[in-house]
């Protein structure tokens, strides 16, 4: 899997607050921006996976 840059306009604030969360992590602004997208994009993938079972099996969390 190949790498591609993907350049982002943020406004100044924005910029700070991620620069001070990723600063209590002790990681690069773009390190943080890419485990935050690759978490949210798991919990995607994972909320799909468990809405399509529930569908195959017929039920539902609430149902349980």
């Amino acid at each position: 899997m190949g790498t591609s840059v993907l350049s982002l306009r943020v406004d100044g604030e924005l910029l700070d607050r991620l620069r001070h969360h990723a600063a209590r992590r002790g990681m690069s602004v773009q390190d943080y921006v890419v485990r935050t997208l690759m978490r949210s994009d798991f919990d995607e993938r994972f909320s799909s996976a468990v809405e399509e079972t529930e569908r195959f099996y017929g039920v539902t969390c609430r149902d349980a």
